[in-house]
């Protein structure tokens, strides 16, 4: 029994373990077990960190740069392959992640609009997950990007410790707001590369906050900037994926696109130049994710080291997707297509199960209450989002008795939305039309009454005809009908009886040679038309005063139901006054015939016909004493200009001084316009105090101090951001004349790269272009359902234009298929649109559907197979009549 004492010490030296101790791995496994029993005694909750990137898509690629990322996240983790961000907007995104709300609840509609701004600070930034977390006593902790225009100059309710970045994305040169204490930083990558900063700062507090309070739950945020431009990657990287082409895509530099948005429809082919910069753009946002995934990778570590790895939940994702030449658009994001709107989201955790992936829909808004879910902190009811947390509980016990259990209910359909709303623009949206195929713009409009008659109706100009083959032509009316209705021709017998008019012909051929008297029938809307762009000119040169030389012409001119008309009394030319001084072509789009250009109002030469005629379209428009514009958009002059040259030197110095002429006078009319515009009257104000000055001169002279010390507290905010609004336009405006900076097109966003644009390798060295890839402007609202019949993508823009994509036939969103779809389908669309778009809280936003439910669209659109085609374009039959629009 005296040796049994040093037989157990041999056997421990040996490292043999007692066979009645166990072996080590049950050691090991009762030791955990008692950790985990311990910590639920504890009522230990878990910890919680999001890692979040700047801009990084999924669907161009990105991914495949960050190994030890899915290693961890993907294959430890689940994957959920239709994530989406509802705004595809940097600020609008992050502060929907803040809030759990849609954009239309949280009110930041762009990254400058409301973006940190005294208003978000005060009704919503009180409200994020921060706040609830904090107070249910976790230790809450934020490193890197925060919002767009967050100026560094407070800490937010809800964090712990706070080392934000003020203002945009940067890599080098940039100041952090460390807890309150402003944190300039250079240029050394050793001390001042952002990624790293974040990394090594968040793995710190961690470990710092597990060993001053081990029972207490860290929620972190680690907002990367990467791949946000500038695109600056770690020195160890750049020469990394020297080849990088995951960007070209089919959609890449599929361009023009005439079926979509005014944007698309705008922008052309990419030149080489700029096709080489996206290979070079990609190739740098990928060499700066690396950094990123080094980040996972510590922190990954970190939480090994630590023990706390089983009690963590992760979560990586980003705020939005990204292109890269898609569409002809050289980068940016904010458009409502997959390549912008999909974004990479993985989860790992307690009870989350390992590889797997995960169809579910998720959204940036179901952040929010994920993580209060993950902490056990009640959801507030006003949050748009839902919690993920029952999609990813593997634990849960199962009722053994209930065997065919329904699958988990989930929403099908979400909203994607950009732009601030109409009715707070202020401001009127160009409308724009659907450029339908001419059969069926034809088709449509052949359903009106006005084009059913056989030109009967008063002032009926057209008429719906079905020819010998069947297919239906719009036809001009001829003759005194179809030019104008019983109250003109009253107004002509009476008050302008002594006005003679000239036959018309039943031939479709004008006599030019004759000269008779003719009629112009001006409509005001038709005054400011750019269909034709000859009208203006036109329109100037007969309103200009140099050519007082000519013969005297007089004329009748007279109003009818808004309606401007005129007619010429003598033979001649002379240019009319102000209110004459436009012709403009009209011309429908969709009328099918070889008759379009029957269609024609104008002024020219007139003399007197015999009594009795009827008005007649004039054959040419005179725009000059010697040169006319015919019907067929052709100039003719008379010979002599084409015999004699110095005939044709003094029309052309003619021409000249009256360009001159007239430009002078559209400079006035801005000074005057602009004149206008300081001196507006105030509309009446009933509860406002009579003292408030009126001329807005006055107080921008004096700063604004006089007049916004008596202003209301509300209307002085709006006075003051409108002001600050106004002088950073001013300052872009001087800077860009300082640099006399071109690059700028009307209503798009464009930039200027040159080859100093990015300060480290690998460096830019084709010289400086220009690229304009977005607009501000462009405002929509978007319906994107995925459920077991039907993947497609519904968009209704501010301009009235309709976006219709099948994904299941058209993944890359090529063709627009709006001209597909039936009255019925598109108006249960639109109506299940404008509910999303009015939805507050997580109720009204999240339309579920489980089990044997499906889409209500499965009546009015067939079941496409999963089997994916060759995209085509769609076919010339129609599904039914089209959609006319909407009310908004």
């Amino acid at each position: 029994m005296a040796g049994l004492p040093v037989l157990l010490l041999l056997l421990v030296l040996a490292g043999i373990p007692p066979a009645a101790n166990g072996s080590g791995y049950l050691s090991g496994f009762r030791q955990k077990s008692r950790l985990q029993k311990d910590r639920h005694f504890r009522n230990i909750r878990p910890n919680i960190i999001l890692i979040l990137t700047d801009d990084q898509d999924i669907e161009l690629g990105s991914m495949q740069a960050m190994n030890k990322t899915r290693q961890i996240m993907e294959k430890g983790g689940t994957h959920f392959s239709n994530a989406f961000s509802t705004t595809p907007m940097c600020c609008p995104s992050r502060s929907s992640v803040l809030t759990g709300k849609y954009v239309h609840n949280h009110h930041t509609y762009t990254n400058n609009e409301n973006c940190s701004s005294p208003s978000w600070q005060a009704h919503h930034e009180p409200h994020t997950f921060a706040v609830h977390l904090n107070n249910s006593g976790y230790r809450t902790a934020f490193f890197g990007k925060y919002l767009n225009e967050y100026n560094g100059s407070y800490v937010p309710p809800g964090w712990k410790e706070w080392v934000a970045l003020v203002k945009n994305s940067r890599f080098y040169n940039y100041t952090l707001c460390r807890n309150g204490v402003r944190e300039k930083h250079s240029g050394v990558y050793s001390k001042d590369y952002l990624t790293d900063i974040i990394t090594n700062d968040s793995t710190n507090y961690f470990r710092m906050s597990k060993r001053m309070y081990p029972h207490r739950p860290v929620m972190m945020v680690l907002s990367h900037v990467a791949p946000h431009g500038p695109e600056d990657s770690a020195p160890q990287y750049n020469t990394a994926f020297l080849n990088a082409s995951q960007h070209i895509t089919p959609s890449y530099n599929h361009a023009p696109n005439l079926d979509k948005h005014w944007i698309l429809r705008y922008t052309g082919a990419m030149k080489p130049v700029h096709m080489q910069f996206t290979n070079m753009l990609q190739r740098r946002r990928m060499q700066t994710l690396l950094s990123v995934d080094d980040s996972v990778e510590k922190l990954y570590n970190m939480l090994v080291e630590t023990g706390e790895l089983d009690n963590t939940y992760l979560i990586y994702t980003s705020d939005h997707g990204y292109h890269i030449g898609q569409f002809g658009l050289v980068k940016g994001k904010s458009m409502p297509y997959e390549f912008d709107i999909r974004v990479p989201f993985f989860v790992r955790g307690p009870n989350v199960e390992q590889g797997a992936i995960d169809p579910h829909i998720v959204l940036n808004v179901d952040l929010a209450p994920t993580m209060l879910d993950m902490a056990g902190v009640d959801i507030p009811a006003e949050m748009d989002g839902k919690s993920i947390l029952k999609l990813l509980d593997t634990d849960r016990p199962v009722n053994r008795f209930q065997l065919n259990r329904k699958g988990k209910t989930w929403r099908d359909s979400f909203l994607v939305e950009r732009g601030k709303p109409l009715h707070k623009r202020g401001e009127e949206m160009a409308q724009e039309e659907n450029f339908l195929p001419k059969y069926q713009r034809v088709k449509d409009l052949c359903q009106k009454a006005e084009y059913q008659t056989s030109c009967q109706q008063p002032g009926q100009k057209w008429q719906c005809v079905e020819d010998p083959t069947g297919k239906l032509r719009l036809y001009k009316c001829k003759g005194m009908a179809g030019l104008l209705a019983p109250r003109m021709q009253a107004l002509m017998a009476s008050g302008a009886s002594h006005v003679q008019l000239s036959p018309t012909t039943d031939s479709d051929i004008c006599n030019c040679d004759i000269v008779g008297f003719k009629t112009s029938f001006l409509k005001r809307k038709r005054l400011l038309t750019k269909k034709n762009p000859s009208a203006s000119s036109y329109s100037d040169v007969k309103s200009s005063r140099t050519a007082s030389r000519k013969r005297w012409a007089r004329s009748v001119s007279f109003e009818l139901d808004g309606d401007l008309y005129a007619v010429d009394l003598e033979e001649g030319y002379q240019p009319m006054g102000s209110r004459n001084s436009s012709w403009a072509t009209h011309r429908r789009r969709g009328e099918g015939n070889e008759e379009d250009n029957d269609e024609f109002s104008g002024m020219g030469v007139t003399q007197k016909p015999p009594a009795g005629s009827k008005p007649t379209p004039p054959a040419a428009l005179k725009v000059t004493y010697r040169c006319s514009i015919l019907m067929n958009d052709t100039v003719k002059c008379d010979g002599g200009l084409y015999k004699s040259l110095q005939a044709w030197k003094d029309h052309k110095l003619h021409i000249e001084h009256e360009i001159e002429t007239l430009q002078t006078k559209i400079k006035n009319l801005r000074d005057v316009k602009g004149h206008l515009k300081k001196v507006r009257p105030e509309e009446c104000q009933c509860n406002t105090p009579s003292y408030l000055p009126k001329n807005k001169e006055i107080f921008r002279l004096n700063a604004g101090r006089k007049y916004t010390d008596r202003m209301p507290s509300k209307q002085k905010s709006q006075w003051m951001q409108k002001e600050q609004k106004r002088r950073k336009k001013l300052r872009k405006f001087l800077k860009r004349l300082q640099n006399n900076d071109t690059c700028s097109m009307p209503g798009l966003t464009c930039f200027t790269h040159d080859n100093h644009h990015w300060q480290t390798a690998p460096f830019w060295t084709m010289g400086p272009f220009c690229a304009c890839t977005s607009a501000n402007n462009n405002t929509y609202w978007c319906l994107r359902t995925i459920n077991d019949t039907h993947n497609f993508l519904f968009c209704e823009f501010a301009t009235g234009f309709l976006e219709y994509f099948d994904l299941n036939i058209d993944p890359y969103q090529l063709i627009n298929a709006v001209s597909s779809l039936d009255r019925t389908a598109l108006n249960a669309m639109h109506q299940q649109l404008m509910e999303l778009r009015g939805c507050k809280g997580h109720k009204q936003c999240n339309p579920e559907k489980g089990g044997k439910e499906r889409n209500y669209f499965s009546e009015y659109r067939p079941v496409h197979r999963r089997k994916r085609p060759k995209v085509k374009k769609p076919s010339s039959k129609s599904l039914g009549q089209i959609w006319e629009g909407w009310v908004g």
